[in-house]
């Protein structure tokens, strides 16, 4: 089922629809039939993170210097959209590994740059960012987390909890405390086989069965100060920046492919399912519920869009970032209610994925911020007080270079070649994407 329009055109060129299809032909082909083996463990899927990653994904927004993409952030939200639309557990997979790319973008030295960069654009290192601890939550300046100076190397102790990719990470990004107050922050990059590092037991969630979101151990763990991500006293700049300009679009995207496939599969029940001896969407009131569904889907899809569209443009955009995320974190929990109104007892079964869209629907309300942080961030906007720009103070490293005239979308999407798409493909079904979207 095909439910992009118009407005999809407005931001997308024809490489945006052909990676969509790529994409979309993946994980149907590869992650689909992983599921149920998925939900069943319920914990970290290796296999399938790894082979995602060797598609390139990971370097959506690395420059081609470094072995990425270069397509920015509207290509990297229909990855994640289309992934999610099949998986929310392999969206969100790819979602933390991008997010673990923006703190060596943003703050990386190029020595750092040149070393994981290319890594994680070929798929070899899946990064992650580590803020999170139990008694601080969402509240960055509370953390303990420590690390102290030891001659050319740092000295880590804490915890940190609710870490993305925690249990397939490679290298994790992680925001410590190395004296008083906001400055008082720094962030290191700390390989995941370093001594003194560890990970804390994996807990089976209520949803995205297949991603792990868990907890970093650090007891004396040894990092050397070339480790550093910028100066010490940077590390708030680092997780800010992260959440603001990567971790907000990003899940976004996760919620808008469960939106999608929410639509799809309800859709596809009231086509099949007859009340009556007619189909069930001929019942007005379960009719206005799939109406209420598309419209909000269609909505939450164009603030995502427009958010990323401008964030590749260089644009002020933070305001435009929160409110994508609130307005998609929350119209696929209201359709996801609609769904299992619509699906009733049939809902609350395995056989159906409804009940799992739902309950990952659920997982990307609280990371980067909740609703109300988001409503709290968009109050200060309309009042004035709202402090500073991320998308404005790094628009250099956000920014697209300049575009190429506007192609036109495809008239077809079965008219599209993808083995000799713009991008090219590698053996073993593994694409390395060389140009740009």
């Amino acid at each position: 089922m095909d439910t992009m329009g118009p407005m999809d055109s407005y931001f997308t060129s024809r490489r945006h629809h052909q990676l969509r299809e790529q994409v979309r032909g993946f994980a149907e082909r590869e992650v689909r039939p992983r599921i149920p083996a998925m939900e069943e463990s319920r914990t970290t899927a290796h296999g399938i993170s790894r082979l995602i990653a060797q598609q390139g994904w990971l370097g959506a927004t690395i420059a081609e210097e470094y072995g990425g993409m270069a397509a920015g952030h509207l290509a990297k939200t229909i990855i994640i959209e289309e992934l999610s639309r099949v998986s929310g557990a392999m969206g969100a997979m790819v979602q933390a590994s991008q997010l673990g790319v923006a703190k060596i973008v943003h703050f990386g030295s190029e020595e750092q740059k040149q070393t994981w960069l290319p890594a994680v654009a070929a798929g070899h290192c899946l990064p992650t960012i580590a803020v999170t601890e139990h008694e601080s939550g969402g509240h960055v300046l509370g953390m303990a987390a420590s690390a102290v100076r030891d001659g050319d190397d740092y000295i880590l102790n804490g915890r940190k909890v609710y870490v993305g990719n925690s249990h397939v990470g490679d290298l994790h990004g992680v925001v410590v405390r190395t004296g008083p107050g906001s400055k008082g922050l720094t962030a290191f990059l700390v390989e995941a086989d370093r001594p003194g590092f560890s990970l804390g037991e994996q807990q089976p969630a209520m949803g995205l069965h297949g991603f792990s979101f868990g907890e970093l151990i650090f007891d004396n763990c040894r990092v050397p100060a070339a480790n550093r991500l910028g100066e010490e006293g940077d590390g708030l700049a680092v997780a800010y920046s992260s959440s603001v300009l990567y971790g907000r679009a990003n899940l976004t995207a996760v919620s808008l492919g469960i939106h999608q496939a929410l639509v799809e599969e309800t859709t596809r029940f009231c086509a099949e399912r007859e009340r009556y001896g007619k189909p069930l969407h001929a019942l007005s009131n379960v009719k206005i519920k799939l109406g209420q569904m598309q419209s909000r889907l269609m909505t939450a899809r164009l603030s995502a869009y427009h958010a990323v569209h401008l964030l590749d443009q260089g644009a002020d955009c933070d305001a435009e970032l929160m409110n994508a995320k609130v307005v998609n974190v929350e119209s696929a929990l209201d359709s996801a209610r609609n769904a299992m109104e619509i699906h009733a007892a049939a809902g609350l079964f395995t056989d159906r994925p409804i009940e799992r869209f739902l309950r990952d629907a659920h997982h990307i309300f609280a990371p980067a911020g909740t609703s109300d942080v988001q409503l709290l961030r968009l109050a200060e906007v309309a009042l004035g007080t709202a402090k500073g720009s991320w998308s404005r103070r790094l628009s250099e490293l956000v920014r697209k270079e300049p575009p190429t005239p506007r192609e036109e979308p495809p008239a077809a999407r079965d008219e599209l070649d993808w083995t000799e798409g713009p991008w090219g493909q590698v053996p073993q079904q593994r694409t390395h994407f060389v140009g740009k979207v």
